[in-house]
């Protein structure tokens, strides 16, 4: 059998490790889009590449510790930001994860606000790794809160029960960490189960109960469903994981996704325990207040621009697909992508991402609210081949780009500018 491991309310639950006065109060970790990297006297950003997730940013600062963690959200006496985590005690009010701040303190006016510590999550998911490392032969970390294992020819499958009760009381008591845990034949039906498991829980599903767990379940509930499929799903008057099951035939006339989908949530998919990820792509984004000014927002696209690089210059890969995203205000999108196999240097990345945002920008009759350069496609992953036009040029400047990377790998990503920032 597969289980998933799921740490309940996990930022919550670190921030209780720190403090126990917030044990059984209603608690929500803040977040907040760090603008301050566009400032002149930004401070370097810490890179992360490890672990991943909801609300887990590439590049975060460090945390610093305030007596009242509310200030870290609080500007000319507005609450900003918006609610990473919330405790279940917190729930009871109609909190949600993604809800503003400032309408989660309307809900609960005792809520409790709690700025993020990127590097206490880090550490303690670390922790709970090498933990599991000792009691599963084969662990996948799929994201910074949660785990799949293995449990084949390990544990018999009657004896699964009471393994991962006995696994869940001694992560909380090892780690202090609180854990959710799912067994069943594939890891997405596991990781359906741990959602019916929390918190603190254990769910097995066995082939015996496994329609009697499974049916009635709503669509939007199983991961992989999105809003879009969602609303196909609901169009074709398909609601529930049983409705779904019933109409092999729809969803294998919707295509090669749909048709997976169907698979997975039959117990006829599975996938096996990777216990390394390769990274395939990387990105960086930021949100703002409401901005008109094209030149600032061109100055910015280099600031996020030159952050990216060191990250993938970090990483030692050179991307070939490039993609710049813009938000305006109005709930308007657009977007701009481009290919191109060639040697990655900073310079003509930061003039890629300026001619991206210029053809991007087709509402430039409103503001601008968000920003995200994304770069996936990696040699490494992909079958493309550099082009070998203007390579000896290339290399030169490829060389300067490494030279720039180690000044700041050595000083701090703001170390060194482009003249365009200033």
């Amino acid at each position: 059998m597969k289980i998933h491991i799921d740490i309940d309310c996990f930022f919550v639950s670190a921030a209780r490790l720190q403090d126990a006065s917030l044990e059984h109060k209603a608690v929500v970790i803040g977040g907040r889009s760090d603008t301050k990297i566009f400032s002149q006297d930004a401070k370097s950003q810490t890179v992360n590449f490890e672990n991943s997730g909801s609300f887990v940013p590439t590049f975060y600062k460090a945390y610093e510790k305030k007596d009242d963690d509310i200030e870290s959200f609080l500007e000319n006496g507005r609450l900003r930001g918006i609610l990473t985590t919330a405790s279940y005690e917190a729930r009871a009010y109609g909190i949600k994860t993604a809800m503003t701040l400032k309408e989660a303190k309307e809900l609960c006016p005792e809520l409790i606000i709690k700025a993020p510590n990127m590097s206490l999550y880090q550490e303690l998911s670390h922790k709970l790794h090498d933990f599991l490392s000792l009691k599963i032969p084969l662990i996948e970390q799929a994201s910074i809160d949660e785990f799949y294992g293995d449990l084949q020819g390990w544990i018999e499958d009657e004896d699964i029960a009471p393994f991962i009760s006995n696994l869940k009381n001694e992560i909380k008591k090892e780690l202090g960490l609180p854990v959710s845990i799912g067994a069943a034949k594939t890891r997405y039906i596991a990781k359906l189960a741990t959602s019916w498991a929390k918190p603190f829980g254990c769910k097995v599903i066995t082939p015996s109960d496994f329609d009697t767990f499974v049916n009635p379940i709503k669509v939007e509930n199983f991961a992989g469903v999105g809003k879009s499929m969602r609303t196909k799903l609901h169009e074709s008057k398909i609601y529930t994981l049983g409705e779904l099951r019933k109409r092999r035939g729809t969803l294998e006339s919707w295509g090669p996704y749909a048709k997976e989908l169907y698979k997975r949530v039959n117990g006829e998919s599975d996938a096996e325990i990777e216990t390394k990820h390769k990274r395939k792509s990387i990105g960086i984004s930021r949100t703002f207040d409401p901005l008109f000014d094209r030149v600032e927002l061109k100055r910015r696209v280099s600031v996020l621009a030159r952050h990216l690089s060191f990250a993938i210059l970090k990483l030692d890969v050179i991307p070939t697909v490039f993609h710049l995203g813009i938000s305006y205000e109005m709930n308007q999108k657009s977007h701009q992508n481009i290919s191109l196999a060639e040697l990655f240097t900073e310079n003509k990345f930061n003039s890629l991402c300026q001619t991206l945002f210029k053809e991007a920008d087709r509402q430039r009759r409103l503001r601008v609210i968000r920003l995200s350069i994304t770069c996936s496609s990696f040699t490494r992953n992909s079958k493309k081949e550099l082009s070998l036009i203007g390579f000896h040029d290339e290399q030169k400047m490829h060389k300067l780009t490494k030279s720039t990377h180690s000044l700041r790998e050595k000083y701090g990503i703001d170390t060194l500018k482009w003249g365009s920032e200033i």
